[in-house]
């Protein structure tokens, strides 16, 4: 695991359906409006970022749309995530949550939409139909070219397995939370037997991981921060991290990471890391109201 082929951070994965990813993304997750997702698009843009994450649910599209446009960069350089919100389950409600998402950000295609969460037995004993009606709207709208490639977010293999029963087109992505103290590694493996690429929210464990004393000792054998050996760590996975920071310097640092190489023995310390930074968010455990419709 530990070779990648990448040297800069807009080499790229190739997802399934050939389309091509910048292997580091710039997540936007709690990043507030007011003008300061739009600043930091830009920044982030201007840093050398060619990959922005989103989701209807964070609340900033239109900002990250507005960034976008106002960093000069051409649409086609850019690779624009958004996520589908679990209260717009359904065919019909997910063609018209599509069309919302390509309002706010002011573009005619996204490149990529992920469903944010699975529904699950706990919400609804129709949890499976409800996944596959959502998915053929993923589907129509990817068939009718206003989506380059679909996936999901924070579904466990067997959430994936279902799905996969009625779908006519696999899901290409599904994003997780992924950093040194929670991996869930298991089911990074599952996912890439089955080709698709998992990509990593919240790679520094929503900032809890930078204050380790003993990721910090790691980080300083390799002569980089925690953030970039967080990134380095995810991207030796063939995981794909989405780091976020709203400081400039920070989001340059963050993409520094193509000049070192963790050990085989350092990664595997990383992998079997004690829980550290966990959210608390999984599928089947969180409340139903913030997972129903």
């Amino acid at each position: 695991m530990s070779k990648i082929p990448f040297t800069k951070a807009t080499d790229c994965f190739t997802l399934s359906n050939g389309v091509k990813i910048p292997c580091l993304g710039y997540g936007t997750w709690q990043t507030p409006n007011g003008g300061v997702t739009e600043k930091c698009v830009v920044n982030a843009i201007n840093a050398g970022y060619r990959h922005i994450d989103t989701a209807f649910i964070y609340g900033n599209e239109q900002e990250v749309g507005s960034g976008i446009r106002l960093s000069g960069a051409a649409r086609s350089d850019i690779f624009l995530t958004t996520k589908h919100w679990v209260t717009e389950r359904g065919y019909e409600k997910t063609l018209a949550a599509v069309e919302t998402s390509l309002k706010n950000l002011g573009t005619d295609y996204i490149d990529l939409y992920l469903i944010h969460w699975p529904c699950v037995q706990k919400i609804s004993e129709d949890w499976e139909k409800i996944n596959a009606d959502t998915w053929r709207g993923f589907e129509r709208a990817y068939k009718d070219g206003k989506i380059r490639a679909i996936g999901v977010s924070n579904f466990q293999k067997k959430h994936i397995d279902a799905l996969i029963k009625y779908a006519e087109v696999k899901p290409m992505v599904n994003q997780l939370e992924f950093h040194p103290g929670y991996t869930q590694l298991e089911n990074v493996r599952a996912m890439q037997e089955m080709g698709v690429l998992t990509e990593a929210w919240s790679p520094m464990g929503s900032g809890a991981v930078l204050k380790d004393e003993r990721l910090a000792s790691l980080a300083a054998k390799y002569g980089v921060s925690v953030s970039q050996l967080c990134v380095r760590f995810a991207l030796q996975e063939n995981v794909l991290p989405l780091p976020k920071s709203t400081n400039e310097n920070r989001m340059a640092q963050n993409m520094k990471v193509f000049d070192f190489e963790i050990s085989e023995e350092d990664i595997s310390e990383l992998e079997s890391f004690p829980l550290l930074g966990f959210s608390g968010f999984m599928p089947e455990d969180a409340p139903a109201d913030a997972l129903a419709e």
